[in-house]
């Protein structure tokens, strides 16, 4: 971008978001027992392309998974200390945590944080277990200071969250499948990650149910 001032011709910079630098594209929805989470794989440094198998989904147990966009060294860093606090959780109580729990400690951690903040959005998603000893699905995101949303249908996030809204507001419908499920994801992802240019470069999902977890990988532009 450039610009006259005074007669001379000075270049300026477009300011980007430091949550848009790397770039990044989450998604998690429910289903009929079962949850979803997906996430593209490109790591970048605005337009330019770094590497194309960087990880944003980490699995915290068999039931219970984190997505984290933003700035990539920062995903790194609260992942290690997420880890970190639910491995010392589960050595002293010998159990693991529930989602709904692990969210609140995602959240309690964000917002100790808040005046030099990392600078990530999770999206949680897992099994709930429910008193009478069923699985109930459960999803959850919070922003980089750790205000917390329990949505009851999907969730985005990442610079092209705008672009999935549209997509997942037209597909998703309650009760999927886990099949289904994947199918919807896969579509809502894809179809948002060809609106933006500085996520996609290929896909992750991951389907969680009572029984398995099913990882798949799509391919996607590579342009």
């Amino acid at each position: 971008i450039q610009r006259r001032v005074h007669g001379d011709l000075h270049s300026t910079h477009a300011l980007m978001s430091i949550m848009e630098y790397n770039g990044a594209a989450i998604v998690a929805m429910k289903g009929l027992g079962c949850v979803a989470i997906a996430a593209d794989r490109r790591l970048g440094i605005q337009a330019e392309t770094v590497a194309t198998d960087f990880k944003k989904v980490f699995k915290i147990h068999d039931r219970c998974f984190i997505g984290l966009s933003g700035l990539a060294t920062d995903v790194q860093t609260v992942h290690s200390v997420l880890e970190s606090k639910h491995n010392l959780f589960e050595l002293r109580e010998h159990r693991k945590m529930k989602p709904k729990a692990f969210t609140a400690m995602v959240c309690h951690t964000l917002y100790a944080k808040r005046f030099g903040p990392y600078f990530v959005e999770p999206v949680i998603a897992g099994l709930e277990p429910k008193p009478d000893g069923t699985l109930e699905p459960f999803i959850a995101s919070a922003d980089l200071i750790g205000c917390p949303m329990y949505p009851d249908d999907f969730v985005v996030a990442g610079t092209m969250a705008d672009a999935l809204l549209g997509p997942c507001e037209s597909l998703w419908r309650p009760d999927m499948e886990p099949e289904d499920l994947f199918e919807c994801i896969s579509q809502c992802l894809l179809s948002g990650m060809d609106r933006d240019a500085v996520s996609g470069w290929g896909a992750v999902v991951h389907i969680i149910t009572k029984d398995e977890i099913i990882t798949r990988t799509l391919k996607t532009r590579m342009d």
